[in-house]
């Protein structure tokens, strides 16, 4: 049977469809019309594109009855919180207040998204839901890191906006590409391939994450990247400070954590051990620890003298 490279209308979702008695492994599709012989004729849209087009409705039908419970629950949380004497923390709306009071530290972040043409839009999806929490982690922070996001095309653009009024968070999102909005010799890109090895952030320094979810399919392709533009780049010293049972590619918001919390003062021993992952096995490797042996039975000398 001749499968056609069609896609669902995105009007088509407009449709009020609702499958409350199925799972997506229950819907059945119709194998198709077949001739006068017995010979099947082709189908509009495939079962993977039919599949994909039911779990969009069905997801546009809930998700307003989603986010009306999720109010309930929040509201009720904070009801016996109040009751109990406890604090939470601001909520959504005070932290969006909060965003331009906090002073920024005058070191930036650019999230670099030219790479949809190289992703899956399941992987597109991971590298939006990374860039949600790189935005969680910078708002919550007492001195957060200016926040970018280059390279904002249709695609990207259409995946964000699933996040109702993101245009409102504390991200500058531009469409152009960091060459074309910040000055060359303030970029330096961080990459796991690099030789050189960063010790510490420099202030007015605009420090580039890659945007790509490659599952090692595009390996060193950002380190050739920032080669073949001249720009500055290196990568954070994981072996010095910490063993890792897996490769060293670490995710976009583990790489935006680790540089706030250096930023903040963090040892990078500590931030390390902190947000890396129980997957990652990571602990403190030996250098560090005969490091910090020396350092204690210096202590212990002086004090004994």
């Amino acid at each position: 049977m001749e499968k056609t490279n069609s896609t669902i209308p995105q009007q088509e979702l407009n449709y009020e469809f609702n499958f409350p008695q199925y799972t997506l492994f229950d819907i059945k599709i119709d194998p198709g019309l077949k001739d006068d012989n017995g010979t099947e004729l082709p189908r509009p849209y495939t079962k993977n594109q039919m599949r994909k087009w039911l779990k969009k409705v069905r997801w546009e039908n809930s998700k307003m009855e989603k986010r009306a419970k999720e109010k309930a629950r929040a509201k009720e949380r904070r009801r016996k919180a109040q009751e109990a004497n406890i604090d939470l923390g601001p909520n959504r709306k005070a932290l969006k207040k909060m965003k331009l009071e906090k002073p920024k530290k005058k070191i930036g972040i650019i999230i670099d998204l030219s790479f949809d043409n190289l992703m899956i839009e399941k992987d597109r999806y991971k590298v939006i839901k990374q860039i949600l929490r790189c935005y969680s982690i910078n708002r919550r922070s007492e001195s957060p890191l200016q926040f970018y996001v280059t390279s904002f095309g249709e695609k990207s653009r259409i995946d964000m906006s699933r996040h109702n009024g993101y245009e409102h968070w504390d991200i500058v999102f531009h469409e152009e590409k960091y060459l074309d909005k910040f000055p060359k010799e303030k970029l330096f890109y961080l990459t796991s391939e690099s030789d050189n090895i960063i010790e510490s952030f420099e202030e007015d320094t605009y420090y580039i994450i890659g945007g790509l979810v490659d599952h090692n399919k595009h390996k060193g392709l950002c380190h050739k990247i920032a080669v073949e533009q001249g720009i500055r780049h290196g990568q954070l010293p994981l072996d010095k400070y910490v063993n890792m049972k897996t490769r060293k590619v670490l995710t976009i918001d583990h790489v935006f954590e680790i540089v706030l919390r250096v930023c903040e003062g963090v040892s990078w021993q500590d931030a390390l051990i902190k947000v890396l992952p129980v997957r990652k096995g990571a602990h403190v490797c030996d250098a560090a620890n005969n490091i910090s042996s020396i350092l204690d039975n210096s202590i212990d000398s002086d004090a004994t003298n």
